[in-house]
């Protein structure tokens, strides 16, 4: 009984976020599968980086002209067509690798061209959620989604290692093929999204002063705005730290032991996996404004550790136990999103959060590496005998210091927004 209650009224949510899960599956072994076959054909890891940034860059350039299409048109129609749009994209990947025409700049092109899409559907997707779910169950589907994404992110490697084993890459694009039907049948047939009360404008405003809207709304609103700056702050230095860097750390720290890393990256999927059944189960926190800072402050005591252990197994210990944080944190992050924005800017609103929040990912990632190589690693090479005895010595070290740094770094940012927050 119980249980029927933590679900009453998410019916539609429900059946939407499995056949989004079905079809997330598909594509990750898509993406997984490619990734596999434009190192085949390159042999470079430039050719995988480019991939990777051609999937991701035309997301974030165009994300604010994204969320005002989004909460200007029908948030079914445009799900309907970025699902039918990328199954076109893995139709012609399909033929082209069985006319054995296919070359690595068609996957360029064409997920440069899905990104554009996907500019669209996500801000739809986020407010389509918002009016499928009652207020009270944000945290809980927020849960949810944290739970099948790193469900997806454990199960596709494995399954597309399977299939292509058994029958190459045809067989990993017809199962996206069919995960697709799966997704747009459902959504076609079975779902039926609100409109909410007060539809965007569509005429009067201009369209550049309307994409514009997110960042409004975002300076005028000091809670969203001291969240989001938090946000943007912590991702730049968790890709300094355990989330950017977590291979080459284990990696060097191990004498480039692939076992070790296998395990930590397993713990993090388990951390992500628990943290959004927690989630879905508990009830959400009151003051999420709050929760974000304090499980923040505790994410980053994950790098310390890391930085002063030189234990694998300590390494999984802590990425299970931040990585279960942090699903939760996340999960309270985005319901207080829904709380605190009009459901009518919600498209516009999510845009603007997401490109300031991400725009720093990249930032970190170059800036991690060149630290690592050229300060960090050259710093503890010649370290005096009391930094090596708390860092240890050797390749990795650096890294090991690096991440202590940062740690201590997001802690006492953590903390004060924290402070800050119970002064209110």
């Amino acid at each position: 009984m119980k249980k029927m209650n933590m679900l009453n009224g998410l019916e539609g949510f429900l059946r939407l976020w499995a056949s989004q899960t079905v079809s997330a599956l598909g594509t990750a072994m898509t993406e997984y599968a490619l990734v596999i076959w434009v190192y085949g054909q390159r042999g470079t890891a430039s050719s995988v980086t480019l991939l990777t940034l051609c999937t991701f860059l035309p997301t974030i350039l165009f994300r604010f002209a994204g969320g005002a299409l989004a909460d200007r048109w029908d948030k079914r129609r445009v799900m309907l067509a970025a699902d039918l749009a990328a199954a076109c994209g893995t139709l012609a990947v399909l033929i082209l690798h069985q006319m054995s025409a296919l070359r690595v700049w068609h996957l360029y092109l064409i997920n440069a061209l899905l990104s554009l899409m996907n500019a669209v559907q996500a801000p739809a997707a986020f407010v389509a959620t918002s009016l499928l779910v009652p207020e009270e169950h944000y945290a809980r589907v927020g849960g949810l989604q944290g739970f099948s994404g790193a469900a997806v992110s454990i199960l596709a490697p494995a399954l597309g290692s399977v299939l292509l084993g058994v029958g190459g890459l045809s067989t990993v694009l017809v199962c996206d093929l069919a995960s697709f039907a799966v997704a747009f049948v459902t959504l076609l047939l079975f779902i039926r999204i609100p409109k909410p009360e007060r539809q965007a404008e569509a005429d009067g405003t201009p369209f550049l002063r309307s994409c514009l809207d997110g960042l409004r709304f975002l300076r005028s609103h000091a809670a969203m705005l001291r969240v989001t700056l938090f946000m943007t702050a912590v991702n730049f230095l968790a890709k300094l730290g355990g989330d950017g860097m977590l291979a080459p750390f284990v990696l060097s720290r191990t004498g480039n032991d692939r076992r070790a890393l296998g395990a930590v990256q397993s713990c993090v999927a388990i951390g992500l996996l628990v943290g959004g059944l927690a989630a879905t189960a508990m009830k959400p926190a009151r003051r999420k404004e709050r929760l974000v800072y304090a499980a923040c402050a505790l994410i980053f005591v994950g790098d310390v550790v890391d930085g002063l252990s030189p234990r694998p197994w300590v390494w999984c210990a802590a990425a299970v136990l931040t990585y279960l944080v942090a699903a939760v944190m996340n999960s309270n992050l985005t319901a207080f999103m829904r709380e605190q924005v009009p459901l009518e800017l919600q498209g516009r609103v999510f845009a603007a959060k997401d490109t300031l929040q991400n725009g720093a990912i990249p930032l970190g990632l170059l800036l991690g590496g060149a630290l690592a190589d050229g300060v960090f690693e050259p710093l503890m090479a010649g370290a005096p005998p009391a930094l090596a005895g708390v860092f240890g010595a050797g390749a990795g070290a650096g890294i090991a210091l690096m991440f202590a740094v940062v740690g201590v770094a997001g802690i006492a940012l953590s903390l004060w927004r924290w402070m800050g927050s119970m002064k209110r």
